[in-house]
């Protein structure tokens, strides 16, 4: 990630958070994964939450913004917003645009510190990387790596 961008340069691209603390926001994909009985309802449903993400720039879909170690190409960039950091994410493969989106309501809009205290455990605990393919929960836990470590750049 190439670090701050300017909001108005770039149009309004990073995840403002919905949920009060990131706590909050891994209760609140919690219930809402647990109202699907099957894995293929909550898929559809993680999937539908990636069409959500804002339009990601082209000009940053580039190695510079290029999250290693996913199957599918993955990019992020972050801003800072006094002293919270905002995300932004796209994938070309629509389950792990999904997964971005997912993690950005995490992540995005919060401290550097709450940000590296919410251990991305939680991907385990939700059945995500048990349900994935071994590749795409590698790569889940390569794009909360990354996010974790630009909250520690």
């Amino acid at each position: 990630m190439s670090g701050a961008q300017n909001n108005a340069e770039v149009g309004e691209v990073f995840v403002r958070p919905v949920d009060g603390t990131a706590a909050e926001a891994i209760a609140a994909i919690a219930e809402e994964l647990a109202m699907f009985d099957d894995w293929m309802d909550r898929y559809e449903y993680i999937i539908e939450m990636g069409r959500s993400l804002p339009s990601f720039p082209a000009a940053w879909q580039n190695d510079a913004h290029r999250v290693p170690g996913c199957q599918s190409q993955v990019w992020l960039e972050a801003s800072e917003d006094g002293d919270k950091l905002l995300f932004a994410g796209a994938s070309d493969a629509a389950i792990v645009s999904g997964l971005v989106a997912l993690l950005l309501r995490v992540y995005s809009g919060r401290s550097r510190a709450e940000i590296e205290d919410t251990d991305p455990k939680f991907l385990h605990e939700l059945g995500l990387v048990k349900a994935l393919s071994t590749n795409r929960g590698n790569g889940v836990e390569a794009m909360a790596q990354a996010i974790r470590a630009r909250a520690r750049a």
